[in-house]
């Protein structure tokens, strides 16, 4: 019988500490746009536990599920040598069975996952909506067939291709999709028409403490095998949740007192030309500033994941507010960067990254151009997804959706149609 996690969740803006409801995404006491965040006690890793629940201990959970796989760690050698750095540890989630990686749907949105849906009481009657444009889909989709957990996933259906499976999924999930043209702005707007009926509520996205806090194990895989707290850190973005999380992580392992002072950079990295953050960052606004053509730049990036139009950036708490306290920044990968490391990568370090993971391989090289980083700093590259090759190679079952609805579909007729799948 495993125990729940014990928790207090603290608003962002202001410090004000509450107890969770259970599924709280904000504080009921505030009405500034703000992040919650859990607080834990010690880092103390359950080697009695496997895969992603190994850090259970800061995990916002009431429940384990089967299946999970935690980030992999490893000092790498081939693409430290290219770079010229003394210390560059590689945090790899994905499919690489040799360095013990074994996430099945190559992406680290499995560690979402499985920390959102253990947070969720088995006892839940409510159906899960989530919303995304790929890999999140995939994980959760392929988390909740495993575990017979009921959920929509909404996503757009020019992002079909990355539905992907093994074998067929569990009839608990279905796919609700919007039409071509249709981003994954208008896959949210779809999600919370739905969610307006009490049958169905939300995931929640970067509010959702579970969904960070199991991203955010990606820095407590790498802080084990270095000893300590990383001096930089980098990651692609599309809504910059991983970010937030990591830097969540980082504060949390200074304040346990047993890894050293918490001076880690986080430098993020967008797919030129869906630049919205990036643009918003270097004009020093908190606000996003408008993207113009946006569905034109979503249909020209490699990197489709990364095209959040609504990310969690300007509130209290989000990636503004984390690039500014850790003195981190930003940076740009085209196209031709994403194809040049994805070759690079698999010749340096023997397996594929994901073309997002290889947007943060293009931004660390430029870190290191420029000396943003110095060559024997502690350097955390978070490769969030990659092994497709060697996963599909027995063969694959696509998930076709079980419904295309456009956004614009009257809030009831959502409801109903949708409803009628169950």
């Amino acid at each position: 019988m495993f125990t729940p996690t014990k928790y207090n969740l603290m608003n962002v803006s202001d410090g004000h500490v509450f107890e969770d409801n259970g599924w709280s995404l904000a504080d009921p006491q505030s009405s500034k746009p703000s992040l919650i965040r859990a607080q834990y006690g010690k880092f103390q890793p359950r080697e009695d536990l496997d895969g992603l629940y190994r850090y259970a201990c800061w995990l916002p959970i009431k429940r384990l599920l089967k299946g999970s796989c935690a980030p992999v760690t490893y000092k790498s050698e081939g693409l430290a040598r290219l770079l010229g750095l003394q210390n560059l540890y590689i945090t790899f989630s994905g499919w690489n069975p040799r360095i013990g990686a074994k996430m099945r749907t190559c992406s680290f949105k499995e560690t979402e996952a499985y920390a959102v849906l253990a947070r969720m009481d088995d006892s839940e009657k409510r159906i899960l909506v989530v919303q995304s444009a790929g890999n999140t889909a995939r994980a959760f989709a392929q988390v909740c067939s495993d575990n017979k957990i009921p959920i929509v996933i909404c996503v757009p259906q020019d992002c079909l291709r990355d539905l992907w499976f093994a074998q067929p999924l569990d009839s608990c999930v279905k796919l609700v999709a919007v039409p071509h043209g249709c981003d994954y702005y208008d896959a949210i707007a779809l999600g919370e028409k739905l969610a307006k009926d009490p049958r169905f509520f939300l995931e929640g996205g970067a509010k959702n403490v579970a969904r960070r806090d199991g991203m955010g194990t990606t820095v407590l895989s790498c802080a084990e095998q270095m000893g300590r707290i990383p001096d930089a850190y980098f990651q692609a973005v599309g809504s910059g949740t991983g970010a937030i999380a990591a830097w969540e992580n980082a504060c949390r392992l200074e304040q346990d007192g047993n890894w050293g002072k918490n001076n880690m950079k986080v430098f993020v990295a967008q797919n030129d030309p869906f630049t919205i953050m990036y643009d918003s960052w270097k004009a020093g606004s908190r606000q996003l500033l408008e993207l113009e053509d946006a569905h034109r730049k979503v249909e020209v990036i490699l990197a489709k994941v990364l095209s959040n139009r609504k990310p969690p950036y300007g509130l209290a708490g989000g990636l503004f507010d984390t690039l500014r306290q850790s003195h981190g920044d930003f940076f740009l990968s085209d196209n031709n960067d994403i194809i040049y490391w994805m070759m690079q990568f698999r010749n340096l370090e023997g397996y594929d990254l994901l073309p997002a993971a290889c947007v943060a391989v293009s931004a660390l090289a430029q870190a290191v151009k420029s000396g943003a980083v110095k060559r024997d700093e502690y350097i955390m590259l978070n490769c969030t997804g990659g092994g497709l090759i060697e996963a599909q190679r027995q063969g694959v079952v696509m998930k076709k959706p079980d419904l295309v609805l456009s956004p614009d579909t009257p809030d009831e007729e959502v409801v109903q149609r949708v409803s009628a799948l169950f």
